[in-house]
């Protein structure tokens, strides 16, 4: 049995009395569903799992079922009362109200029923959380699996999870490369694509969306402009188009597009993005190159550290309050920014791969004053024991 750090806090909040509504959102297969299953054996309190991850979706009838089934559960329970686990919840159409409505209910007649939420697309989970169910929920963010949580449940070392990223259910598989790519493609990446963003969400281009998908995970720790983006995707979409599309692909856990760190945030949302993968499995499954010859090949493995750097950065954050930018002036760049409040860090990877840009930490520090400015890798804090530590320390005040 592995414990992820969030398992901790889940088991915390169904041992108290005071009812909210927890709500676990992350990426497809980071444990979510296994993590309440664990809870529950431990509590030793009953729990009615059901699951909306279907291909036709669900009506909120279902939600009303299964909520009575949790009911009766309950009431047949001892004083500890029971549990009612609804996965994939942001497939049902207008969920949140039905939720409100039953929980509500349940909160007048207190009853004894705890309720845990699981959805693998945070952005829609978020919409339908403010929407209908302000002051009722508690929000646990679920991320990709980090290096140290590889390394205790599958002795993985550094250049594995470099390469191989952080899916547990595909650890198994990596013996056999093209099993192992084939699993990524078909079980998380399409999936993840037809079923968490098409199924649910309006795309007018979903073409578009898929091939955004791919440049953005070829092109992870690169800067692109939307403009370059239009050319490069041969597509007549305009860049209002491409920065919704990214959006959704980051809601669902897989790239996201990291601001230019500015002093105004009006200028950090029109700068162009900065590609970042979320799981570094997302860009060597579709990549032509193995294991070996990735790591014999110094611009590839280069690329694949720094994205491993910043997805690291990103995941180990969730939920912290601490953000990840880049920035670049003329041809200066810093790969990796930090901010926690008014406290910030500059972080530059020494990966192998070559820069667009010339190094930037003098002209940052001139410009922003950071608390730490940080080198990763050669001649610099060792990369393996970065990826052991959380984004949050290195801006700790």
């Amino acid at each position: 049995m592995y414990h992820r750090p969030m398992y901790h806090r889940l088991l915390k909040r169904l041992r108290e009395p005071r009812r909210f509504i927890e709500v676990l959102a992350g990426p497809r297969q980071t444990g979510k569903t296994t993590m309440v299953r664990q809870v529950a054996d431990e509590t030793r309190i009953p729990v009615h799992y059901a699951s909306a991850d279907e291909p036709t979706l669900q009506s909120r009838a279902w939600i009303e079922q299964q909520w009575e089934a949790g009911r009766l559960l309950a009431a047949g329970a001892a004083a500890g009362g029971a549990v009612l686990v609804l996965d994939e919840i942001q497939k049902v159409t207008g969920w949140s109200e039905v939720v409100k409505r039953l929980w509500d209910a349940d909160t007048r007649k207190k009853a004894g029923l705890k309720v845990v939420l699981l959805g693998s697309a945070p952005l829609l989970i978020q919409r339908g959380l403010t929407e209908s169910l302000a002051g009722r929920f508690e929000t646990i963010p679920v991320s990709h699996w980090s290096y140290a949580e590889m390394r205790e449940a599958f002795a993985w070392d550094l250049d594995s999870f470099i390469y191989f990223g952080g899916y547990p259910g595909a650890a198994d598989l990596i013996s056999d490369r093209q099993r192992w790519s084939r699993y990524i493609i078909d079980s998380l990446i399409e999936t993840t694509i037809s079923r968490d963003i098409l199924l649910l969400t309006r795309v007018d281009k979903p073409a578009l969306l898929r091939r955004l998908f791919q440049l953005g995970c070829s092109h992870s720790s690169q800067i692109l402009s939307y403009q370059k983006m239009v050319g490069q995707l041969q597509d007549a979409g305009n860049t209002t188009t491409l920065a919704h599309y990214l959006e959704l692909l980051a809601g669902a856990g897989m790239l996201t597009g990291l601001h230019k760190f500015a002093p105004q945030r009006v200028r950090e949302r029109a700068s162009s993005p900065k590609f970042q993968v979320l799981n570094t499995a997302l860009i060597s499954a579709q990549a032509p190159l193995t294991f070996d010859a990735a790591r014999k090949d110094r611009e590839s493995w280069g690329r694949l550290v720094e994205s491993a750097v910043g997805a690291h950065l990103i995941n180990s954050a969730a939920g912290t309050g601490v953000e990840v930018f880049y920035w670049r002036e003329r041809n200066h760049e810093v790969d990796f920014v930090l901010r926690s409040g008014k406290t910030v860090a500059a972080i530059e990877v020494k990966s192998g791969s070559l820069k667009e840009g010339l190094p930037g930490m003098d002209a940052f520090e001139r410009a922003f004053k950071p608390k730490r400015k940080l080198l990763v890798g050669e001649d610099g804090i060792p990369l393996e024991k970065f990826m052991l530590t959380p984004a949050e320390e290195w801006v700790a005040r």
